[in-house]
Order: C-alpha cells, then sequence, then structure tokens
C-alpha cells in the first residue's frame, strides 16, 4: 500500500508541476501580447494594389510589431521622433551590420555615440523598403525603433487604435 501512495504522490506532484509549467508558459503568452499585439502583421491592399499594413496600438499606446531587417526577423517599435531607424549594438552585431561614420546621438537619456549604417531591406507585413538609412545605437535594450527614414516613405493614417501603413 505506501508503494501505491508513493507513486499517487509522484504523480499528483508532477500533474501541478505540469500546470504550474503551462500557467507560466499561457501567462508569458499573454504579456508578449500586450507588448507585441502585432506578431502577424494584418495585411491589405487597396483598390490599386498598394500594400497595406495595420497595426494596433499596445495597452501603453506604442505601435508594436514583428518586421525584419536584411532577411532576419525583429521586433519594431514605431517612432516618429527618430529619425532614422535605430538599433541595439547587440542587435545590429547580430545582424552583422557594419558600423560606419560615428555620430553623436540624442536619446532620452542623454547624447550617446552611435554609428551610420546602411539596411539593404526592411519589411513590415507587405511594405518592403530598401536601402534604408539607420543609426546604431548602444543600449537600446534590444529595440528597434522604426524611425522616420522609412515611415516617412509611408503613408500613415491613425484611426482610433489603429495605424494605417501604405507604401506609395
Amino acid at each position: 500500500m505506501s508503494d501505491a501512495r508513493g507513486i499517487g504522490l509522484g504523480m499528483s506532484i508532477l500533474a501541478w508541476g505540469a500546470l504550474l509549467l503551462l500557467l507560466s508558459w499561457f501567462a508569458a503568452e499573454v504579456l508578449h501580447l500586450q507588448r507585441n499585439p502585432n506578431p502577424q502583421v494584418a495585411v491589405s491592399r487597396d483598390a490599386t494594389g498598394v500594400p497595406e499594413v495595420r497595426l494596433v496600438r499596445n495597452r501603453a499606446g506604442h505601435y508594436v510589431a514583428t518586421g525584419k531587417i536584411n532577411g532576419s526577423t525583429v521586433t519594431f517599435l514605431l517612432d516618429t521622433g527618430a529619425t532614422d531607424v535605430a538599433i541595439d549594438a547587440r542587435q545590429a552585431q547580430s545582424l552583422s551590420l557594419q558600423r560606419g561614420a560615428p555620430v553623436t546621438v540624442t536619446t532620452a537619456n542623454g547624447k550617446v555615440r552611435g554609428w551610420r549604417t546602411l539596411l539593404r531591406k526592411v519589411q513590415l507585413g507587405a511594405i518592403e523598403l530598401t536601402a534604408v538609412p539607420a543609426t546604431i545605437v548602444p543600449e537600446l535594450d534590444g529595440e528597434v525603433l522604426l524611425g522616420m527614414s522609412f515611415l516617412k516613405r509611408l503613408t500613415l493614417i491613425q484611426r482610433g487604435r489603429e495605424l494605417v501603413l501604405r507604401q506609395e
């Protein structure tokens, strides 16, 4: 009988552990979707075939979306206050981006040294732009700020909690 109790106790502990693991995974997914509600970017085409991307704001009021730089998946934070696309130095290294001319960049934390670079291709859903100027900035915490060097080549229309980007 004690062997049966031991097996039963072991199975109970295993079941509770599996339940906690499942709940942790679910909570992590919910938090990720709250940060980036656009992991799969909604794409459509207008009557003339021009691609449009629709993004939903996250709970903080920001537009965050999954996209690609030179074919590698990244998470973008749209930032109309950023002159260029700004890439964290560690992420730039993982994307094999070359550091160009040094520049001084003004950030929310003050002035820092950065480096110019050029992105071969930037994709956000069906929108694909080539030769996009960017700046490599240390310590952006892995963020890629999708700045005006990309956004100024699009039409942006904001309606409520949604932002429509149209490639002209």
